[in-house]
């Protein structure tokens, strides 16, 4: 268990500093304590309702919400008062600090965007009336064969024919897609020119000009109104009747970005292609024939072909990565613009790093879209596996994770008999055999060996790689680029291999290419470093279980929902999509395979469209339970079924039963204020327990002993229906067990007690309720952290001899309480330097094992030197992968990480320097790891009392004592409750 020093990953440091230098979004206030405001772009927003759900109050203002199934009426006299009483409010608001509002919102948002130094956002955050000022940050795209096929959605029994073909599928709605622009030549986009004919009875849904306007008459009895905004290379004649309206918003964009640093057309057009492939996903035509690099792949359609669809540009390509994106202030005009237009359905295939606020102008956007009746499909992000890595997390937003489908695949089958399948889309006959060779056994005698094994670009030696297959490393560099490189060498094909367990990818590769997984990878990898090795490509062959959720996919549970809702909602297809893309910007295709939750968000959103066509009246949550409770299992690795909750939420979509749900958990305006009001937003509604939310899902994230939570079920088919929960290691019961109804629109009311058995604390248990009748299942999943005790995670003391005593409350009525410890860890010298201007220098690693059984972990990191600050950031590796742990934030001369009850396993800890004393270009430090066994006994450590008269929720104080240790030395214990729960003590 000793300790060793060695460097993991340089790169860490960075990830180290920006999490301790960033301010994090706290959305219980406009000011969290500590949040410190710098001279910047801002969003400012006010508490009053926007047009699209403000009910009156305002003294000579009618209300201008619209009635269920209306859109807002923003030329109406009674919304342009309202419009004009809002921007006058923020700009006085505005002006009462100084500064002006170059931008106002109020159809979407109540906000508006401006320049502040840091005193005007800081007043501007404690102001009366404020909900929220954010800086005005750049958002970024989160990045069977055939998904449409996969869903069963084509064929004669599938869910298009169901509904009348594929050209009545989604049609009278409309989709808006909040992206990069679309490529409007596109065949996923090709309809008939826009006419100025009203339409008939015959087709009552066809759009049609009004002057500058496309008008159209929607399934839900309202009208979309959009444009089609002229720009760089866009002209209004390229829109259609399937391509109904597209605009742009990029006026922060411009104003920041300036001529040299932009790639992309100051239009709707597509700079980059990932919104012309979420709105083809989407929304596109049937049948489109999509071939690539002359590859044949048949036909693809987008999920709901007969919608429309409207194109808010909002995202930009630059130069390099800081100026590509899109700002949040041009984002929220996009949303304030889809919402005022009428669109149906909104999908937003962005992210940001960080999980947005409840409180965040995006996010108050939507709902405000979710109020006036719009489905928001949003992308949960691309930063799994971690937990606690997702985005768009609001309770009124659908979160999509994203699962495979049936992969295009490929075998390497090797010279020595040896055959390993993994994913392809380029190899479409047998290529070889062939000597298959390391990429670093080709390389450049100049071509470092590190640059060599990834394939990095002019590293491989014609004379040595022509005609062969080429083993090349995952990682760094893109991996379509890898392939480029072995094609210039002359290479005859490729082998890409993971060399930790990742998801594959099945992109477009320049030469016949294999993409494949540990341990197959691996064996690979070592039998091309011997002599004579040979290898032969052929297409198909796969065994992998599917769907499963993509590695990359982001994990719950979310941080701000403090693990009460469970999130991602659901998991759609995401992996290896192909779709139509802007060829200027992709090496000159029309079509081509992405993967990501941007993939797997049209997905959902297409889906909502299909399901609004078919029944307009139903509400955008309604249909996200119809969903959620008609979703079926995800797949592991091994073709076992999921039970991570946080990886694929309800489970895999499934559209054939999404029709016919049988009950609904519906939410609206009145619930999602209560919502944030339980989370510590004012609001001015009555708070409740975020755990009792309306939503098809169960979540509890701190489960003290016993909690009640309830649910409201409406049905949509009416018959009894019976209860059946399961949760391992918890007893649950629902109340009433059986719901009786006898018609359509009945709404019952149940709850469900949960008490927490044999369920460890602290570690998330996962299991379902079903309710069975009228010939359907509707479940929900369910998500519960159950914990013995509400506790400190660490206390500290000090001294020779001490005591330490703190609040425990106690969950369970037998609550026996055990000592562990002191023990010390040996100390290591060490030295990190901020002074060099290499990151290299600023970090040093320490990786340690820990077996089973160890009771606590304590990682601290001091130096003499008060005005040196040290961070530290803890991972634990599991299967090659990061974990992250813990990032320690103390900023100070003596950093210090505990880990009560951790996993065995491989842990790295980072220590890095963040600002050496002046004058100085190293910072000397100590480094000490303790891990606190039962075997431990130093400074005769105990606790009192060892087995108290517990009453559940009702507080006792706890006391731990130490003596005779030596005060120079850190010192940790551990205080053990039941169950897996307890505190980590240091002393010194």
């Amino acid at each position: 268990m000793a300790a060793t020093a060695r460097r993991v990953s340089a790169a860490l440091v960075l990830v180290v500093t920006a999490a301790l230098t960033t301010v994090p979004a706290a959305p219980a206030s406009a000011a969290p304590p500590g949040t410190a405001f710098l001279t910047g772009r801002y969003v400012v927003t006010l508490a009053g309702a926007p047009l699209a759900s403000y009910q009156g109050g305002v003294a000579g203002m009618a209300a201008t919400k619209p009635a269920t199934g209306a859109k807002v009426d923003v030329a109406g006299a009674n919304s342009r008062r309202y419009r004009g009483y809002l921007s006058d409010q923020q700009d006085r608001l505005a002006a009462s600090v100084g500064a002006k509002a170059t931008r106002h919102y109020a159809v979407a948002a109540n906000a508006f965007a401006s320049t502040l130094t840091g005193p005007q956002a800081l007043r501007l955050a404690q102001s009366a009336g404020v909900r929220s000022v954010v800086p005005d940050t750049l958002q970024k795209v989160t990045d069977d064969r055939n998904s449409t096929d996969f869903l069963r959605l084509s064929g004669r029994n599938g869910v298009w024919a169901a509904l009348g073909g594929a050209a009545n599928a989604g049609k009278g709605t409309v989709v808006g897609v909040i992206d990069t622009g679309v490529w409007p030549e596109s065949a996923s986009f090709a309809a008939p020119a826009l006419g100025t004919e009203p339409p008939t009875r015959r087709d009552p849904f066809r759009p049609y000009l009004r002057g500058a306007s496309t008008t159209m008459a929607k399934a839900d009895g309202t009208t979309f109104t959009g444009t089609c905004q002229a720009g760089q290379q866009f002209t209004a004649d390229l829109c259609n009747t399937k391509l109904i309206s597209a605009r742009y918003f990029g006026d922060t964009w411009t104003q920041v970005v300036p001529p040299d640093r932009r790639a992309d057309y100051l239009s709707p057009r597509d700079g980059l292609g990932h919104g012309t492939h979420t709105a083809s996903t989407a929304a596109g035509n049937a049948k489109v024939h999509a071939t690539v690099d002359d590859i044949d792949f048949g036909t693809i359609s987008g999920v709901a072909p007969g919608a429309a669809v409207a194109v808010y540009k909002a995202l930009w390509q630059g130069t390099d990565s800081t100026s590509t994106g899109g700002y949040t202030s041009d984002i929220v005009a996009a949303i304030d613009q889809a919402v005022a237009d009428g669109v149906d359905v909104i999908n937003y295939s962005v992210g940001s790093i960080f999980e947005s606020a409840l409180s965040s102008p995006i996010q108050q956007a939507f709902l405000a879209a979710a109020e006036s009746g719009i489905f928001v499909s949003a992308a949960a992000g691309n930063a799994g596996p971690d937990p606690s890595t997702l985005d768009n997390t609001a309770p009124w937003v659908t979160t999509v994770a994203a699962s495979t489908v049936a992969p295009h695949s490929g075998t390497v089958t090797l010279g020595n008999g040896a055959s390993y399948t993994g994913i392809s889309t380029s190899v479409t006959r047998a290529v070889g055999p062939e000597p298959l060779v390391t990429s670093t056994a080709v390389r450049y005698p100049a071509a470092s060996a590190a640059d060599a094994a990834l394939c990095q670009p002019n590293t491989l030696d014609p004379t040595l790689a022509a005609g062969r297959i080429v083993v090349c490393d995952r990682g760094v560099n893109a991996r379509a680029a890898k392939s480029a490189e072995v094609k210039r060498a002359g290479g005859a094909g490729m082998v890409l291999v993971n060399l930790t367990d990742l998801e594959l990818d099945g992109d477009v590769h320049t030469v016949p290419t294999v993409h494949l997984n540990i341990p197959g990878s691996l064996a690979v990898r070592a039998y091309a470093g011997t002599t004579g090795a040979q290898a032969t490509l052929t297409p198909g062959g796969t065994t992998v279980p599917y769907p499963q959720v993509a590695g990359f996919s982001s994990r719950g549970p979310s941080v701000i929902n403090h693990g009460d809702l469970l999130k991602p909602d659901i998991a759609a297809p995401g992996v290896s999509i192909l779709a139509a893309v802007a060829p200027a910007t992709n090496n000159g295709r029309a079509f081509d395979f992405q993967s990501g939750t941007s993939m797997a968000a049209p997905h959902i959103a297409g889906l909502a469209a299909l399901y609004l066509a078919r029944y307009p009246a139903m509400s955008p949550m309604a249909v996200k339970s119809a969903m959620m409770t008609t979703a079926t299992d995800i797949r592991t690795a091994t073709g076992a079924v999921s039970t991570d909750v946080f990886a694929r939420g309800a489970g895999e979509v499934t559209p054939a039963r999404m029709l016919r749900p049988g009950l609904v958990y519906d939410s609206s305006e009145a619930d999602w204020l209560g919502y944030l009001a339980g989370q510590g937003i004012d609001t001015g509604v009555k708070p409740i327990d975020p755990s009792d939310y309306n939503t098809s899902a169960i979540a509890i994230g701190q489960l003290l002993g016993s909690q009640t939570v309830t649910r409201t079920v409406t049905a949509i088919q009416p018959g009894v229906y019976r209860a059946r929960i399961n949760v391992p290691g918890i007893k649950a019961k629902v109340n009433p067990p059986v719901l009786r109804f006898t018609r359509p629109g009945q709404r019952k009311r149940f709850a469900v007690t949960f008490t927490q058995d044999t369920a460890q604390s602290g570690v998330n248990t996962a299991g379902s309720l079903v309710w069975s009748g009228a010939g359907t299942t509707v479940r929900s999943p369910i998500a519960l952290t159950p914990t013995s005790a509400l506790a400190p995670a660490s206390v500290t003391g000090s001294g020779a001899s001490g005591t330490v005593s703190y609040a425990v409350t106690p969950g369970l009525p037998r609550f026996p309480i055990t000592a562990y410890g002191l023990a010390a860890g040996p100390s290591q010298a060490g030295s990190v330097s901020a002074s060099t201007g290499n990151a290299a220098d600023q970090e040093k690693d320490y990786v340690v094992t820990v077996p089973a059984g160890v009771k606590a972990l304590q990682f601290s990191a001091r130096t003499d030197d008060p005005d040196a600050v040290l961070g530290m950031a803890l991972v634990h590796i599991v299967d090659g992968q990061w974990q992250l742990v813990d990032i320690s934030s103390q900023l100070k001369a003596d950093t210090l990480m505990t880990v009560p009850n951790p996993a065995p396993g491989d842990y790295l800890a980072a220590v890095v320097v963040l600002a050496d004393r002046p004058g100085t270009t190293a910072t000397p430090y100590h480094f000490q790891f303790t891990p606190v066994t039962a075997a431990d006994r130093l400074g005769a450590f105990s606790v009192t009392p060892t087995n108290p008269k517990a009453v559940p929720g009702t507080p006792l104080t706890v006391t731990g004592s130490w003596s005779g240790v030596d005060p120079a030395r850190r010192y940790a214990g551990y205080i053990e409750y039941p169950l897996g729960l307890g505190t980590v003590v240091t002393v010194g």
